[in-house]
């Protein structure tokens, strides 16, 4: 997973090796809603230069699967990278900073878009990442406002 504190540099080297049960127990773990295991945005990645820096750290570490977890962004990023591989390989070849056999092995990388948005406005999903607990949010403070207003004579807008 990439690590938060990376500064706004988020193609650095900082990722960290997990196994399923890491991510699950932080997870399960955790009574609460939200990002739990760290997001940042990347003004670098939009940028090919940054992107270059990006497959360069993937193939370092032989990572050829990816799980990109967004929202429009977020997604829409994955799939430029997902468009420009080929050619963010043969400019590290080019480069010399990967060799031909490397770029072979690495020839194609997969990737799965998970959608995380509090605003379920993501068409064909039923429900995205982060909407529930968004919602079941909102009705813990209806409900704390509804017991307060009860006791009031006054009128609350929400």
């Amino acid at each position: 997973i990439l690590e938060t504190g990376c500064g706004s540099d988020c193609v650095c080297d900082c990722v960290c090796d997990c196994v399923c049960d890491c991510v699950c127990g932080l997870l399960l773990s955790l009574p609460q809603g939200g990002t739990v295991i760290g997001s940042a945005r990347c003004k670098v990645f939009t940028t090919r230069d940054g992107r270059l820096a990006a497959a360069f750290n993937l193939v370092k570490r032989g990572i050829t699967n990816l799980c990109v977890c967004g929202g429009d962004g977020s997604l829409t990023g994955a799939n430029i990278f997902r468009s420009e591989w080929s050619g963010l390989l043969a400019e590290l070849v080019q480069k010399g900073r990967i060799t031909d056999t490397l770029a072979k092995q690495h020839n194609h990388l997969n990737i799965v878009g998970l959608v995380g948005s509090i605003d379920n406005d993501f068409c064909g999903t039923d429900m995205t990442i982060g909407a529930d607990s968004a919602l079941h949010r909102i009705m813990e403070i209806v409900d704390a406002i509804t017991t307060t207003a009860q006791r009031y004579t006054t009128q609350l807008v929400i």
